[in-house]
């Protein structure tokens, strides 16, 4: 099925707006117009608009002042700018700034058709996944968890549990996403309007730990001032969020057990006897059954924090999430540093998606951050990323190619090696590529391409 976008027509010549409306009508898209650029901004501040073709010279606001608030306001919307001959130096120039592309008056409507496919699919990811963004919330930090099959699984089964009072354990590398998972439950859950406590228990040392997670009396050690209330009697009627679990030492833990299994614990010091209604979610990168074969972490508490599991991912292992992490963070940083940063190129995003991670979504985003920030250019280019992600895979993403040979025969080589990066994930390679997977289905089937001697999925 042909992919269809929201396109807005901005010319004050009502024949050209009326003619092209049709011709994309027909094309299958949904338009909208407008007569300069003034009206262009209200369609788009009521309207989710994927593709703006305007001309350049109008009444009230020209085309130059709407690309500029275009770039400015609307992240990711390509601009097509309409051109008589006379002012093509004008339309380059604006290319050069962030329009997507421009045709020259008279039209070609078929030419123009093309150049709208192209530019609706650079936004494929956000189309499709229109029917997701109900679901593909964002935390208060403004986190996402991503598009893939594993993390709609995961996505799911938060849903599915988070109304419950279930102690969640969750699993993953660092940098994963196992704090926004916990940031799920919680916004899911029937105690969203509920304390939600947070605490990091590597970061403390045991008696510190003890005093933050169950309070103190006044006076009960050295530099007890005054009396403290611990983070579960904080949380009470609420969650509490355990991160890095697995580094607490076996007293704290014997003491966790009993709040688990009694709701009830004492202040360090006190002999009153506290009440908490808390959830617990958990968190941890270790392996806690290796843990508890080395003596470290009582089984009994692994039980009971370990209701329900669930285990992040690492980045290496659902990279077609990258792709939405890179558009999602390039627009955080470039509104938060007052930059406008339009896209990235192929190159550079092959290249994030061909490196590991390691440090996981922390790390992607650390690396965004400086590219955003460090850029000199409206668009992230390989030579704004590190070295060493830069030059990671380098040598298959080149492809070589013997002169003279046939344009076809070049364009399936691409084609095949694009698919062999995404490991015949045709979406992706389809938005790499800059054409619709549609394209794509009907060029694999034309060229007939096989890859390992199977055909691609």
């Amino acid at each position: 099925m042909k992919l269809k976008g929201n396109i807005l027509i901005v010319d004050d010549e009502v024949n050209i707006r009326e003619g092209l409306k049709i011709s994309l009508i027909r094309a299958g898209n949904n338009v909208f117009t407008a007569q300069d650029g003034l009206e262009a901004l209200k369609v788009m501040d009521d309207e989710e608009i994927d593709v703006v073709i305007t001309d350049l010279l109008m009444p009230n606001m020209d085309g130059n002042a709407l690309l500029k608030k275009i770039l400015a306001d609307y992240f990711n919307v390509p601009v097509i700018i309409l051109t008589g001959h006379a002012t093509i130096e004008n339309a380059v120039e604006l290319m050069r700034k962030g329009a997507y592309d421009f045709i020259t008056k008279p039209l070609n409507l078929e030419k123009l058709n093309l150049i709208v496919e192209r530019a609706i699919s650079k936004r494929e990811l956000i189309i499709e996944n229109r029917d997701l963004q109900s679901k593909l919330k964002t935390t208060e930090a403004g986190k996402i968890i991503g598009k893939s099959d594993k993390m709609i699984k995961i996505l799911e089964k938060i849903q599915q549990i988070a109304p419950t009072k279930t102690s969640v354990l969750i699993l993953g590398e660092n940098g994963s996403g196992k704090e926004v998972i916990a940031n799920f439950i919680n916004d899911f859950s029937n105690r969203k309007d509920k304390p939600f406590i947070k605490v990091h228990c590597a970061a403390l040392s045991e008696s510190l730990l003890e005093s933050e997670l169950f309070g103190h009396e006044k006076g009960a050690f050295t530099g007890a001032i005054k009396t403290k209330k611990g983070r579960f009697e904080l949380a009470d009627g609420g969650t509490i969020f355990l991160d890095e679990i697995g580094e607490i030492s076996l007293n704290i833990q014997v003491k966790l057990l009993r709040i688990i299994q009694e709701r009830k614990f004492e202040r360090v010091g006190g002999e009153e006897t506290i009440s908490s209604d808390v959830r617990i979610i958990s968190a941890t990168n270790l392996d806690l059954k290796k843990q508890i074969e080395d003596g470290k972490f009582r089984e009994d508490l692994y039980y009971r924090l370990n209701v329900i599991q669930i285990e992040v991912p690492p980045l290496r292992s659902r990279r077609e999430d990258i792709p939405l992490f890179i558009s999602n963070f390039i627009s955080e940083f470039s509104k938060e540093n007052n930059k406008v940063i339009n896209d990235i190129t192929n190159k550079a995003k092959i290249s994030l998606i061909n490196y590991n991670w390691p440090g996981n979504v922390r790390e992607l985003r650390n690396v965004l951050e400086a590219s955003v920030v460090l850029s000199k250019k409206e668009v992230i280019d390989i030579d704004d990323l590190p070295p060493y992600i830069a030059n990671s895979g380098e040598s298959e993403n080149y492809l070589k190619i013997d002169i003279p040979e046939k344009l076809s025969e070049i364009e399936k080589k691409v084609i095949i090696n694009t698919l062999k990066i995404t490991n015949g994930n045709k979406s992706k390679a389809a938005l790499l590529l800059g054409i619709t997977r549609k394209t794509l289905l009907n060029k694999i089937n034309d060229y007939r391409i096989i890859l390992n001697n199977s055909e691609i999925d």
